[in-house]
């Protein structure tokens, strides 16, 4: 791990001054986790693609700008998850505009036929935009309170709230899907 660490290092310091593939392999390494974290902000394939691919040509040209102070992970997660959220807000104001009784875009349903999976996915949709991200960075990317709190650009304790109220706002959703199922 710390290998690992002293290797994305020297890629971060070799992209800085300009080093292309660098950048590349970088990319090639967080391409998948950045699409993940797009796709379940945004909730659409199309835009979690967008999100992804215009949060590496953001941190292409902030690169030099770089301080090292966070991991490069945790710097471009940032990047992503204001992306992806700045896109699902616009989709949902765009919606509202459009058709008032129209809502944001649906989720993307687990591709596996797991109910649990798709009743978390579809509760996930329903909360708020910091609280949806403080979910999906803590439990789905499996970051600290400390990165998640770096990576929203808000105090820890803000995110231990946002996730405490996401948990109650979740658990009362389900309850209330299993009462209508019985």
């Amino acid at each position: 791990m710390e290998d690992s660490a002293a290797e994305e290092g020297s890629l971060v310091r070799r992209a800085q001054a300009g080093d292309q593939a660098a950048f590349r392999t970088l990319v090639a390494g967080h391409r998948d986790r950045a699409y993940a974290l797009a796709l379940r902000l945004t909730g659409s394939a199309a835009d979690a693609e967008e999100v992804a691919q215009d949060a590496f040509v953001r941190a292409w040209r902030a690169l030099p700008a770089f301080r090292r102070e966070a991991k490069f992970g945790t710097w471009l997660h940032r990047i992503v998850a204001r992306l992806a959220l700045d896109r699902r807000g616009q989709l949902v104001a765009r919606a509202g505009r459009e058709s008032p009784e129209s809502e944001a875009p649906e989720p993307v349903a687990p591709a596996a036929g797991d109910e649990n999976e798709r009743m978390l996915a579809l509760l996930l949709a329903e909360l708020p935009e910091r609280a949806r991200a403080a979910v999906v960075l803590y439990y789905y990317e499996d970051r600290s309170v400390g990165e998640v709190a770096r990576i929203l650009g808000v105090p820890e304790g803000t995110v231990k709230t946002l996730l405490s109220r996401a948990r109650i706002s979740m658990r009362e959703a389900w309850a209330r899907l299993e009462a209508r199922q019985r």
